[in-house]
């Protein structure tokens, strides 16, 4: 008995040894075969098509930066509607869409009967005012002295003050209409209307032609000043933290993102959009450009923080799905490939995170990546 015992107990010793030595042959056969799917190897006329070139990690000074996305707005004391109180036909157009006016300057006149009636009720009215002045005054004297009744006095103080309210009320209607009453006479009574530009800027539409009725409150000109334009910014609840009334920015119309301008946050909304964890920042163009128009969607970068990091030309790094990765030199023609993770990037340079140890001075492939993850993926990969 006692040797049957110890015979079954060296059958489960040996079973179990056999087993971890296979166990282990596959994990070993595993891990060969897990390095060997990320090995490229490249003759030398395959290297001279795709143009690879090698290059090291190096230390650099990168400005790392956040994206957000906005719009460009004009603020409302620089665009205007010019419109007119009273109606009237186009007599002259002196100006043409996309010009430049500054403010003031007459972009139209109208003919239009009512204000020659205007002008004279003024004019009537100013001559009848100067004999109630003076009724008046004598009115005033002869009370002092007790000569006529009070109910006289009143009655021509009353004239007086109807006529002085209506000459104001003239005058203001006539003001709103473009028409000094400075030098206004019966020689000089204006025939047509000047509709003139409350502010400088560009012609953006006109809404006229020669011998039309223009209607009162009619839209007939916009006028834009772009020199003002400024950035909407939209940065979500997370990114508050990190704006900065002074900071610098980059933008670029959405469309256009080779083309980048410089702009300075200069205002930061103090309360959330309706609907949104996000705030409106505010940003002044720093040139002047014929480029940008208000409306256009931009995405823009802000500068954060600068700091020193080992980096990668940004060509050298390439994705598949969420991953990042680039590709060392092991031997000649022979390639690895290394799983890292990315920081800044600026100036055509990323900062490399390695998370696979990689020797500082190990070759990198810098120009050609791209050929061999596809060669690895067997064009699968950069998503």
């Amino acid at each position: 008995m006692k040797h049957n015992i110890i015979i079954a107990l060296i059958a489960i010793l040996t079973f179990s040894s056999c087993k971890n030595s296979s166990e282990e042959a596959k994990k070993e056969e595993g891990i060969t075969e897990s390095k060997s799917q990320s090995i490229v190897h490249f003759t030398d006329a395959q290297i001279k098509a795709i143009g690879l070139e090698l290059g090291s990690f190096e230390n650099k000074n990168l400005t790392s930066s956040l994206k957000i996305n906005g719009k460009l707005s004009l603020p409302p004391q620089y665009q205007a509607q010019v419109s007119i109180l009273s109606g009237g036909i186009v007599k002259n157009i002196y100006v043409q869409e996309g010009e430049f006016v500054k403010s003031g300057k007459t972009l139209a006149t109208i003919v239009n009967t009512e204000v020659l009636q205007l002008q004279q009720d003024y004019l009537e009215n100013n001559a009848n005012l100067s004999y109630l002045e003076k009724e008046y005054q004598r009115q005033k004297e002869l009370r002092d002295d007790n000569i006529n009744a009070g109910k006289t006095y009143q009655q021509a103080q009353r004239e007086l003050q109807i006529a002085q309210a209506k000459r104001e009320t003239f005058k203001s209607k006539l003001m709103q209409l473009g028409i000094n009453v400075t030098n206004l006479s019966s020689k000089n009574i204006a025939s047509s209307i000047a509709i003139t530009a409350p502010i400088s800027g560009y012609i953006q539409h006109i809404n006229l032609s020669m011998g039309k009725y223009a209607e009162p409150n009619a839209l007939l000109f916009e006028i834009i000043d772009n020199r003002f334009l400024h950035l909407d910014l939209k940065v979500f609840e997370k990114d508050i933290h990190k704006i900065k009334i002074g900071q610098q920015i980059t933008f670029s119309d959405a469309n256009d993102i080779a083309h980048t301008h410089p702009a300075t946050i200069y205002a930061i909304n103090k309360a959330f959009e309706p609907n949104e964890q996000a705030v409106i920042v505010h940003a002044k163009i720093n040139e002047i450009t014929e480029t940008v128009l208000p409306g256009m969607y931009v995405e823009a970068r802000v500068k954060i923080n600068n700091a020193n990091a080992v980096a990668l030309p940004t060509e050298a790094i390439v994705n598949n799905g969420e991953d990042h990765f680039i590709f060392i030199e092991t031997a000649k023609n022979t390639f690895q490939q290394i799983k890292i993770s990315t920081g800044a990037t600026d100036m055509g340079y990323t900062e490399v995170k390695a998370i696979d140890k990689v020797a500082p001075d190990a070759k990198v492939v810098i120009k050609g990546a791209y050929y061999l993850l596809s060669e690895l993926t067997k064009g699968s990969g950069e998503e």
